[in-house]
Order: structure tokens, then C-alpha cells, then sequence
């Protein structure tokens, strides 16, 4: 990690998308810790997360507690109460102890039409109820091999991040999560993933240098322990958002263990 990384602390979070029952989320979470051990990463330098389904939140954080493993939810509506059937409001996640949530996973733009509009006020409604948004951007193959990564990546940052000032862009986390390698098996090459996240913060920087050089940016897309390591090592990338592999414990170990 470069000289600027140095003072970014490390975030691995396992997205477990529509995968574990309670009961088992509760079982899982307690493996983890036993795992981790105390401060749920062994290490003040790695933050370490569980994104969990909403029925899953209040299991996960009672077998997470005192562990300092982190919880957080997988979407949430932008607004704080009203009458939105099926959502669930940033307060309601505060009150039973959420940490953070994540916004504007590929999944969620594709089958369930999440939009740069909504996600700009989404981003600002989690950090005033005291939540840390994990902010999900990133390109298709159609759109890398036309060329227009950058492209994209400069509308999503630019307009999912517009409802902030200036002092509140290093509150949030972003996942650069190619969608051509999410649950494909398909990984970034290490000189895609830095190019991608190295672009990523400079969008930041453009706003704010403080907050571009202190904003965490991780990797997601098919992160395995025998990737891991590389991938984690890059001078721009903070830690990852792991799919599959987040829901074996083992692995999951071994991937917080590569970001020490």
C-alpha cells in the first residue's frame, strides 16, 4: 500500500447476497469470530464486514457482538419512513445496530432497476443515519471492451455521490466490481483492478484531495484466497467485497488473512 494507503484502514466485506437462514447466519457469523479472533479481524488494520439478508441482521449482529466483526445490509430505500411496501428505511437498519449498507450492487441495478438518481439519495440518507455506504460501481463487458470504462465509472461516481459535500466523500466506501466478473469466475487482471480503483479515487480527488487520498476503494468480483493476495497488495485498492467465498468460513478467513 502506497505512502497515502498507509492511513486507509483495510475493509473486507462478504456479500452474502439471498444465501443463509437465521439460523445458519447466526452460525456462520459465530465461526467467523472464532476465526477472526477479538476486534473480528485479529488486526486494527483490517475492518471485516458481513452483508447479510434483511432477515438475517439481528442473528448476525447478536453472534457478532463484542467481536468487532461489522454488519451490514444489503439495500436499503432512500427515504426514512412512508409508503414504500417491501423496503426498508436507513433508521430502521440504525436502530438494531447495523453498521453500514451496501448500494448499488450490479444485481440490484439490473433485476430490480436501481438508479444513479435514487443511489444519490440513497448515499446521503445511510450517512445521516449514521450508517457507511458501500457504494457499488463498475462496467459490463460490452461497455470495457467498446472502451467506455471510464466512461461509466465517471457517471456512476460523479452521480451517485452529487448529494454529498464535499467533507462527507471519504465517509463512503466504493466497490469496483466489474459486473463481467461477478460470479463468473472471471477476475480483473491486477493492472485492471489498480487502473480502475486508481481512476475511481482521482474522480474523488477532483472534488477533493483530502477525500480522494483518505476514500477506501475495494475490489469485487470472483475474490478467492488464491487471488486475494495480489489483488490486496495493489497501491489503490483497500480490501474487497467478497461474493461466493464470504459464505465458507475458511475461505473467508483466508482472504481477511491476505489483507493484513
Amino acid at each position: 500500500m502506497t505512502a497515502a494507503g498507509a492511513a486507509r484502514t483495510a475493509l473486507v466485506a462478504g456479500n452474502w447476497k439471498m444465501y443463509k437462514t437465521e439460523a445458519q447466519a447466526a452460525e456462520l457469523v459465530a465461526r467467523l469470530v472464532s476465526l477472526l479472533g477479538t476486534g473480528g479481524s485479529g488486526d486494527s488494520a483490517v475492518e471485516v464486514g458481513v452483508c447479510t439478508p434483511f432477515t438475517d441482521l439481528r442473528a448476525a449482529v447478536a453472534s457478532a457482538a463484542g467481536s468487532g466483526l461489522r454488519v451490514f445490509a444489503q439495500n436499503m430505500h432512500q427515504e426514512p419512513e412512508g409508503a414504500f411496501t417491501g423496503e426498508i428505511a436507513a433508521p430502521m437498519l440504525a436502530e438494531i445496530g447495523i453498521d453500514g449498507v451496501v448500494l448499488g450492487h450490479s444485481e440490484r441495478r439490473q433485476y430490480f432497476g436501481e438508479t444513479d438518481r435514487a443511489l444519490s439519495a440513497k448515499v446521503p440518507a445511510a450517512l445521516a443515519a449514521g450508517l457507511t455506504p458501500i457504494l457499488c460501481v463498475g462496467e459490463t463487458e460490452e461497455q470495457r471492451n467498446a472502451g467506455d470504462t471510464e466512461r461509466t465509472l465517471r457517471h456512476q461516481v460523479t452521480q451517485d455521490l452529487e448529494g454529498l459535500a464535499d467533507s462527507q466523500l471519504a465517509e463512503v466506501v466504493i466497490a469496483y466490481e466489474p459486473i463481467w466478473a461477478i460470479g463468473t469466475g472471471k477476475v480483473a487482471t491486477p493492472e485492471q483492478a489498480q487502473e480502475a480503483c486508481g481512476f475511481i479515487r482521482a474522480l474523488v480527488s477532483a472534488r477533493s484531495d483530502p477525500a480522494g487520498a483518505a476514500l477506501r476503494v475495494i475490489y469485487g468480483g470472483s475474490v478467492k484466497p488464491d487471488n486475494a493476495p495480489e489483488l490486496l497488495a495493489l497501491p489503490d485498492v483497500d480490501g474487497a467485497l467478497v461474493g461466493g467465498a464470504s459464505l465458507d468460513a475458511d475461505a473467508f478467513a483466508a482472504i481477511v488473512a491476505a489483507a493484513r
